[in-house]
């Protein structure tokens, strides 16, 4: 309550616009900004501008109010069909539809930028030194400084305190939890073998002598697969471990109750593997080419990075890891 001469009036709950808007594992890395700022602003009312394949991801947070999806990887296949203009204006529309107390921008690059500029409210994100893309400094009315040696979820905590006036907790909590899904006759191991990079894949033949150890220890390898591709290298290491079997197409709500329910979830570096993490789920990231101190699964004693630049992990090394959660 705030008091006057004119009497009580009650105070509005404070109004935050997040933007994330992608790629999943960016999206998954920003979760514990919502769980901070609920924890500090307890009535605030947290809205989240993210790719429209993505939306459904941030409403598994009890503390996002609404996420406002945005197509501009759509948009840009077609940036001068009347249809992406028409829909480019429904969507700053809705997103001036709220004057916000803060509007902050956690992924740094010019086209988040750029979206942090039509809303209205205070906006703040990144300074140059600190930002992916520096020139997106200039559209804010307060940048922060921000390491670039630190994991990306530490990253956009450390950002969202500044900003907002708050100290941080010192475990990161992604605040989602896994939607229902079936109940599985036998403990599932699910491995995610593909990634957008083919620079990160894990051997054929490694995946093949991991899934038959696993199978030996009466788990059932289950191998999701979304693009042609990949569908076609699932396919292939099924056939090739006994017991094993390709998930069906399916929507990210749908894959994260398949991550919530298996006993333990081993993928390459790849979004849906920090999904895993950030649902509890006992994960293990494997790496060969990029690095896992700054982008690696970050969930506590649950979730294990392996390898390094240049350097995979072998058989041997993934297997003795997930020796404690068989």
């Amino acid at each position: 309550m705030h008091f006057t001469a004119q009497g009580v009036i009650p105070l509005l709950p404070m109004r935050i616009l997040l933007i994330k808007t992608s790629s999943l594992g960016d999206v998954i890395h920003n979760l514990p900004v919502v769980t901070d700022l609920r924890a500090r602003f307890h009535d605030a009312a947290i809205d989240w501008v993210v790719e429209e394949g993505f939306a459904d991801l941030v409403r598994l947070h009890p503390g996002v109010r609404r996420a406002i999806p945005v197509a501009m990887r759509r948009w840009r296949r077609s940036p001068l069909a009347a249809a992406t203009w028409r829909e480019m204006g429904v969507f700053r529309s809705v997103l001036q539809q709220e004057n916000y107390d803060l509007v902050l921008d956690t992924q740094g690059l010019l086209k988040s930028a750029l979206i942090t500029r039509m809303a209205r409210g205070r906006r703040c994100g990144y300074a140059a030194a600190s930002a992916r893309e520096p020139v997106a400094a200039r559209f804010y009315d307060a940048a922060f400084e921000v390491p670039t040696d630190l994991h990306a979820v530490e990253r956009n905590r450390r950002l969202a305190a500044q900003a907002a006036g708050y100290r941080l907790t010192p475990v990161a909590d992604y605040g989602i939890a896994a939607p229902p899904a079936p109940t599985l006759e036998t403990p599932g191991a699910l491995l995610l073998t593909a990634t957008s990079r083919d620079d990160k894949l894990w051997p054929e033949q490694d995946w093949v002598a991991l899934g038959k150890a696993l199978h030996q220890r009466g788990l059932a390898c289950r191998l999701p697969a979304g693009s042609a591709v990949e569908r076609e290298r699932a396919t292939r290491l099924a056939a090739a471990i006994p017991g094993a079997t390709t998930l069906p197409p399916s929507s990210l709500t749908d894959l994260a109750a398949q991550l919530g329910a298996a006993r333990i979830v081993i993928g390459v570096d790849t979004g849906l593997v920090h999904l895993a993490a950030a649902l509890g789920t006992p994960t293990l990231a494997l790496f060969r080419a990029s690095d896992p101190a700054l982008t690696g699964v970050l969930a506590g004693t649950s979730a294990i990075n392996l390898g390094a630049r240049g350097a995979p992990p072998d058989v041997s090394a993934v297997l003795a890891a997930a020796g404690p959660f068989l």
